[in-house]
C-alpha cells in the first residue's frame, strides 16, 4: 500500500510571531520554520506503518515556495519514501491544497490506498484540508486520529470525542487526519538526514496539473490578540458570585 502525507512549512511552534505594522498579516522574516506538528505526527504513523509491513512506499507531499524542500528532507529523513512539491508563490488555502492533492492522488500508480495529513496547521488553525479532500476524492474520512490499526484493506480509527473514545471502521482508501496523542515523532539522526538528500524530490507547478489555486478568501486586517488582565483571587464563593454580577456583570 502506497501511503501520501501532506506536509506544510510554517513558523517553528517555540517562536513568537508578530503582527506586520500594517495589519496585511503575519512578519515571517527571518523567522525559523519547521515542519507543521500535526504533519510531523502523520509521517510518523506512515513510516510506523510502513515498518510494521502494512505499506509499501510513503510519499511526502508539500505545497508552496521553493524553501518548502527543506520541510520535505525533513520528511524524508523521517523515512518518506520520496516526495513531490507543487512550487508556487501563490497564497494557498485550503480548498486549493486540497484541489491539488487530489490531481497528485490521480496522477499515482497505484492509486495510495491511504493519505494522511494533519488535523490542522499551527499558522492558520483552519482545520479543513482532510475534510475537503475527502469531499473531492469521494473518500471517506477519519478525523482527528489518536489510533490508527491497519489490516488489509480494513482501518479501525480512534478518536477523542467528548467524554470518551471513539471507534471507528473503514475500508481503504481512507484520508486520516492526525491529533497530538496519536504517536510521538522520533528525533532525526545524521545518518538518515545525509540518506534523506540522495532521495528524489520531484517539482511541479499547479498549471502543470490543470488546478486554479486563486484565493478565494480575503484577509481584511490581522491583529494582535488583546492582552488579558491578571486574575483575581476569592476568598469564597460569595466573594465570586459578587464580582461575577458586578464586575464582569456576566450574570
Amino acid at each position: 500500500m502506497k501511503i501520501f502525507v501532506a506536509v506544510k512549512r510554517v513558523v517553528d511552534f517555540n517562536v513568537k510571531v508578530r503582527v506586520k505594522n500594517d495589519g496585511s498579516g503575519v512578519d515571517i522574516a527571518n523567522l525559523k520554520m519547521a515542519m507543521n506538528p500535526f504533519d510531523e505526527i502523520a509521517v510518523e504513523e506512515a513510516v510506523r506503518l510502513k515498518e510494521a509491513g502494512k505499506a509499501s512506499e510513503i510519499v511526502a507531499v508539500s505545497i508552496g515556495s521553493a524553501q518548502c524542500q527543506e520541510t520535505l528532507r525533513t520528511a524524508l529523513a523521517l523515512g518518506a519514501d520520496r516526495a513531490i512539491l507543487v512550487e508556487t508563490q501563490v497564497e494557498v488555502q485550503p480548498l486549493a491544497v486540497a484541489r491539488l492533492l487530489k490531481a497528485l492522488i490521480c496522477r499515482e500508480l497505484p492509486a495510495p490506498g491511504l493519505v494522511m495529513l494533519g488535523k490542522q496547521a499551527i499558522d492558520d488553525d483552519a482545520n479543513q484540508t482532510g475534510q475537503m479532500l475527502a469531499a473531492l476524492m469521494g473518500w471517506p474520512q477519519a478525523t482527528f486520529a489518536s489510533k490508527l490499526v491497519i489490516d488489509g484493506l480494513d482501518a479501525q480509527v480512534t478518536r477523542e470525542i467528548d467524554g470518551g473514545l471513539e471507534t471507528l471502521a473503514f475500508k481503504l482508501p481512507l484520508i486520516v487526519t492526525t491529533d497530538l496523542r496519536l504517536n510521538e515523532p522520533r528525533y532525526v539522526s545524521l545518518p538518515n538526514i545525509m540518506k534523506a538528500k540522495k532521495k528524489p524530490i520531484d517539482v511541479m507547478t499547479a498549471e502543470a496539473l490543470g488546478v486554479d489555486i486563486r484565493p478565494t478568501l480575503i484577509t481584511l486586517k490581522v491583529e494582535e490578540p488583546k492582552t488579558r488582565a491578571a486574575g483575581k483571587r476569592v476568598a469564597d464563593v460569595k466573594e465570586l458570585v459578587q464580582k461575577l454580577r458586578h464586575e464582569a456583570k456576566v450574570i
